[in-house]
């Protein structure tokens, strides 16, 4: 195994954590994800069951896909739902299934903020929920109610915020779409079948809206530049299309602050320029 190429690596690993968290592993996969062709794909799936993992895959027929078997046991990777999630979230493995890289490569150190480990037994479930359109039962916990809570929800699309994942879900309780922070879960969610609550229906979900943001114009003209370079602005302008239920998660990692104006324009830097058409979608 130490022989492999870390391109080799990388593609090994990719089929061993999406195999183990989605429960259903393709050829597209990997040709939609590393640009490699149908017949490379199934090389490496069949290499993979060969010579890293036999045992690990079954070929199902029916789901037209290989299936984690009942003696599933990673090889390559941890087992652990970060992995899965720094896919999603294109954070993938820069850090870890690129960590074989030769030293030489490069020296690159990121900070990261700290990681809130999901339980397997409550993500595995969430996920074939929102890829089946399933309802599940859940416990969930607030800062307004840190007692468990039961809810049946619906959900559709796991959310990274920039800072920690949430999912997006229909809130049987509520009889509205709602967020959930997946790391406020608790217990081993059941699955309870077929929804018609989908992703579509969710109208705050699908409805998209223009930010523009641009340099604070209390700054000198000369500052000005060097924060439009640094986002880079077109005519002074940063130009985002972005769903209107994420504009708070957006402007909370950018660190722009909308509820009142900071006395030192330096602090901040940027500024809504659009702030009256977006204002409805700034607080829940």
């Amino acid at each position: 195994m130490s022989t492999l190429r870390w391109e080799q690596l990388l593609r090994y690993r990719f089929i061993e954590i999406i195999a183990l968290w989605e429960g259903r592993l393709t050829t597209r996969h990997l040709c939609e994800v590393f640009g490699i062709g149908r017949q490379q794909a199934s090389k490496d799936i069949n290499n993979y069951k060969r010579t890293i993992a036999p045992g690990n895959l079954d070929y199902d027929a029916t789901a037209k896909g290989y299936t984690p078997s009942d003696h599933f046991k990673p090889q390559l990777t941890r087992g652990e739902t970060s992995e899965y999630l720094e896919i999603l979230a294109g954070l993938s493995d820069v850090q870890q299934m690129l960590g074989q890289l030769p030293e030489a490569f490069t020296s690159t150190e990121i900070l990261s903020v700290p990681s809130r480990q999901i339980p397997p037994a409550i993500l595995r479930p969430l996920v074939r929920a929102a890829r089946g359109h399933e309802r599940i039962e859940v416990d969930y916990v607030s800062l307004s109610r840190p007692d468990r809570e039961g809810r049946i929800i619906v959900p559709h699309t796991l959310v990274w915020t920039g800072l920690r994942w949430h999912v997006r879900a229909w809130c049987e309780k509520n009889q509205d779409y709602r967020d959930f922070v997946l790391s406020r879960f608790r217990g081993e969610p059941e699955l309870l079948g077929a929804s018609s609550r989908t992703a579509a229906a969710d109208q705050d979900w699908q409805t998209q809206i223009e930010v523009l943001i641009g340099p604070d114009p209390r700054l000198n003209q000369n500052q000005q530049a060097v924060i439009a370079q640094d986002y880079g602005m077109v005519e002074g302008r940063w130009r985002l299309t972005v769903r209107a239920k994420l504009l708070p998660y957006l402007l909370k990692l950018l660190q722009l602050d909308t509820s009142h104006t900071l006395d030192d324009p330096k602090a901040q830097q940027i500024v809504i320029l659009n702030k009256a058409a977006v204002s409805s979608w700034l607080f829940d």
